[in-house]
This record gives structure tokens, C-alpha cells and sequence, in this order.
């Protein structure tokens, strides 16, 4: 997986100066454009429109101090429709504008190429299995709220507060299936998933029941589901623990993440430093895999 990865970002870099399609990303990386977006930005730590932005000013940038074309003719060759847009856009990567830097001769910014390697160090193991679910209903209440990657989510544990006990009652009631208990799930997140873009959150159960009128419901298709375990300091564990899913578990197995929510089961100590967690990450079989499958 890693090397058809770095085939894509040779395939950046040789278009830089036109217009790149993820579909066509995608179709290197032999994978799903859903799943090329959240494995890059998992890999890279940056979302991939944000990379190739970056990369572009990078060269654009030393095109500018080296003089040789006017600034509007390299605006236009790295997509941009006019010289204001070039100039907010190297300004935000470079904190100086275009002519500014070629006057001063300003030290620039710059974003290096990236490549993946895969380190393997042996000394853990990630404990998971793959479950088949028919289709179900989370249940319970729901919040459109910011993304955070680390640390506690403001938004969502005050929307959790917000919730009274009797309410919380009612909706732990309606939980009969796995996985068991009131769960924390995300839709509708960005495909960049970067920092600060929104998402819905809904706190609630996984049901099969009739749904009250006055909670809210996501309905989820039947498919197949990777089951991640782990244990460790809250909320790092758990934010680390999605992080490991895709930097580690989906390269080395013949699996790729699909369109859905992600379900988390939580269960934190009673001094709140530590957690036991379940994560339900939507998957499906790679198409090597299914053909080798009977």
C-alpha cells in the first residue's frame, strides 16, 4: 500500500503546475478516493488539498525569487484565475506577499516533498476482529460540532452536559445490539478532515427499536465493520488509537475504510485519567482480497 502511496506523490509532484484529479490518486494508490483522502491525511498529518496547496507555493515561491517570470504568469501556471487570489494564497504560506518577497529577497517558507515508509517495531500488537452488522439506527441526541485531534472536545463535552439524566436514561434503554452501552459517533465529517472543520457528533445507542419522536436518528446501512480495542489515558488513548488505525492497521491488511460513521465505545476510570475503548470503523474487503475469496 505504502509504495502505490509514494506513486501518488511522484505523481504530484510531476503535475504541480496543472490540475490534479484525486480520482486519478486514487487510481494509483489502486483504492477508493474516500479512502486515499483519510489514509494521506492520516499518514501525512495534513489533509491532501492542504499538501498540494502548500507544495505548489513552495515552487511557486522560488520561482518568484528567481525573476524570470512575471508574478501574474506564475500565478496563472499554479492554477491561480488572478494575481489577488496568488497573492492571499502565498501570503498565507509564506507570511509576505509575492512582490514583497521578490523586492526583499524574504526568506520564504517551504513545505518538503513527502514520502512514506512504514516502520515496524514489533513491540505491540492491535487487538481487532471484523464483524458483519445488518442494517441499524444509532439513536439518541446529535450536535454539529468543530473537529478537535487532540485533547478534550469542547463542543462535545458540553453538548454531553447538555444532555439531562433523565433523557440519557431513556436512551440507554433502547440499546440491544453491538456495541452494547451508549457510544460516541461521527458523520458527515469533511473529506480533509482537517482541524476545526465540522462534523456531526451523536451521543446515544446502537438500536434496532422504533425511535422516539423527540431524539434524533442516524440510519447505517448493513456491512462490515474493523473492531479496534485498546487501553490508555483519556482522551489520548482514544484519540491515538484512530490515528494507529490508519497509519498501521489499514497498510499491513487487505481492508480499506468506506463512507460511514465511526462508532466509539468508551469507558473511562472512575478518577477519569484512563480508558478502556471499542472503535467501529466502517470497511470493506481491497479488491485483491475479494478475488481471492471464495
Amino acid at each position: 500500500m505504502l509504495e502505490q502511496l509514494n506513486r501518488a506523490l511522484e505523481h504530484i509532484e510531476s503535475h504541480l503546475d496543472e490540475r490534479i484529479e484525486v480520482a486519478e490518486l486514487a487510481r494509483i494508490a489502486m483504492t477508493s478516493e474516500y479512502h486515499f483522502r483519510r489514509m494521506f491525511s492520516a499518514l501525512a498529518g495534513v489533509s491532501l488539498s492542504e499538501y498540494i496547496r502548500r507544495r505548489r507555493l513552495t515552487i511557486a515561491g522560488a520561482e518568484v525569487l528567481a525573476g524570470e517570470r512575471t508574478l501574474l504568469e506564475i500565478a496563472v501556471r499554479y492554477g491561480y484565475t488572478s494575481g489577488e487570489a496568488f497573492a492571499r494564497a502565498f501570503r498565507a504560506v509564506h507570511g509576505v506577499g509575492p512582490s514583497e518577497a521578490r523586492r526583499a529577497g524574504a526568506a520564504l517558507h517551504s513545505q518538503p516533498r513527502m514520502s512514506f515508509r512504514l516502520i515496524v517495531e514489533g513491540s505491540s500488537s492491535m487487538r481487532y476482529r471484523v464483524v458483519e452488522k445488518e442494517q441499524f439506527r444509532v439513536v439518541g441526541r446529535k450536535a454539529r460540532v468543530p473537529l478537535v485531534h487532540e485533547g478534550v472536545n469542547p463542543a462535545i463535552a458540553d453538548f454531553i452536559r447538555s444532555v439531562d439524566k433523565e433523557t440519557m436514561r431513556r436512551i440507554s434503554a433502547l440499546s440491544d445490539q453491538e456495541p452494547k452501552g451508549i457510544v460516541a459517533v461521527s458523520d458527515d465529517l469533511a473529506p480533509c478532515r482537517a482541524e476545526g472543520t465540522e462534523l456531526d457528533y451523536y451521543h446515544g445507542v446502537v438500536s434496532g427499536a422504533e425511535v422516539p419522536e423527540d431524539l434524533d436518528a442516524l440510519a447505517v446501512p448493513a456491512g462490515a465493520w474493523a473492531v479496534f480495542e485498546n487501553s490508555g489515558p483519556f482522551p489520548q488513548a482514544l484519540q491515538y488509537l484512530w490515528r494507529d488505525v490508519f497509519t498501521q492497521w489499514f497498510p499491513s491488511n487487505p481492508y480499506r475504510s468506506r463512507p460511514g460513521p465511526e462508532i466509539l465505545r468508551t469507558q473511562v476510570s472512575p478518577d477519569g485519567k484512563r480508558a478502556d475503548a471499542e472503535l467501529w470503523i466502517p470497511v470493506e474487503r481491497t479488491e485483491a482480497q475479494s478475488k481471492t475469496t471464495p
